[in-house]
């Protein structure tokens, strides 16, 4: 696959001061013009004023300039217009008005994180001492983003887009409503749903470790009861475990751990998930606030204001 990461994404907001400082506690470095930094991604966020909160756009790394031509010709085959130079090649997906931008950089290598040592049945890892994840104290701080999820009024349209012309490749499907597609080794890197309205549903966020993901959480919702969302929990698509906060302006954001990763297409093969699968193995079933967000008429009435 020439495509190999999400390199970042761009939220629109109208409330950006308060969205920035959510992601700052959301352990998000924050840098010049609107830039949120990962531990080991660098900068992977930026928020930016909009009428209406959205997804602005999605970059996406490619191997080399073959990879960019490529993309340019199966996008021309849909019809969309591209502005394509040396290492860079950009497209607007027209439904959500996502703008898409391939560049060339090198892959990204993470510094490995030792496992930490577990104790079950017959095995006794750790053995005089309290588990790591009792005794961390430094607040959590994402290693690198993992994914987006867009909504989108024609999910046929919207898939071909990453699918068809960019070049992302299918991992898992919700019937008749959603695909998850992946740019790199991860399960996902891009869900597009169904919906009465163009928006952004969540960007994902991975930490270290299922510890991790509570004691992000936990922290967040200290003072702020309100953030809670759904969680914690475990997905069958992406087998990740999860926890799902609400920013100011009203996205999701989520903390995870374990996702699945694709290392040989051959090897794996997308399931049709349905009824309550496509969306978790284990924990609190979801809210209504997250299948339909509180906000979607209000986003509707300002659909068109981009």
């Amino acid at each position: 696959m020439g495509l190999h990461r999400l390199s970042s994404v761009t939220i629109g907001v109208p409330n950006v001061t308060d969205t920035a400082g959510y992601y700052s506690e959301f352990g998000l470095a924050s840098g010049d013009d609107g830039w949120f930094a990962t531990r080991d991604g660098g900068e992977q966020l930026r928020i930016v004023s909009a009428p209406t909160r959205r997804l602005v756009e999605m970059r996406i790394g490619v191997d080399d300039p073959d990879d960019l031509q490529q993309a340019a010709s199966r996008l021309r085959g849909l019809g969309v217009e591209v502005q394509l130079d040396a290492r860079t090649l950009v497209a607007r997906e027209a439904v959500t008005g996502v703008r898409a931008v391939l560049q060339v950089e090198p892959r990204m290598a993470q510094a490995e994180v030792p496992a930490t040592p577990y104790n079950g049945p017959g095995r006794m890892e750790r053995v005089g001492t309290r588990a790591p994840g009792v005794l961390r104290a430094e607040l959590v701080q994402p290693r690198r983003l993992g994914h987006a999820v867009v909504g989108t009024t024609d999910f046929a349209a919207t898939t071909a887009f990453f699918r068809d012309g960019v070049g992302f490749k299918t991992s898992d499907l919700i019937k008749d409503a959603g695909v998850f597609l992946r740019c790199s080794t991860d399960h996902h890197n891009l869900l597009v749903l169904a919906a009465p309205v163009d928006f952004l549903h969540h960007t994902s966020w991975q930490v270290d470790d299922i510890d991790d993901v509570g004691r992000g959480a936990s922290a967040m919702l200290e003072g702020h009861p309100e953030r809670h969302v759904w969680g914690l929990g475990r997905h069958h698509a992406g087998s990740n475990f999860f926890w799902y906060l609400k920013d100011p302006a009203g996205n999701f954001s989520e903390y995870y751990s374990d996702m699945d990763s694709i290392i040989d297409d051959q090897l794996w093969t997308p399931e049709t998930l349905e009824g309550a699968k496509g969306l978790f193995n284990w924990g609190p079933p979801p809210p209504p606030s997250f299948l339909h967000p509180d906000d979607l008429a209000a986003l509707m009435t300002g659909a068109h204001s981009r």
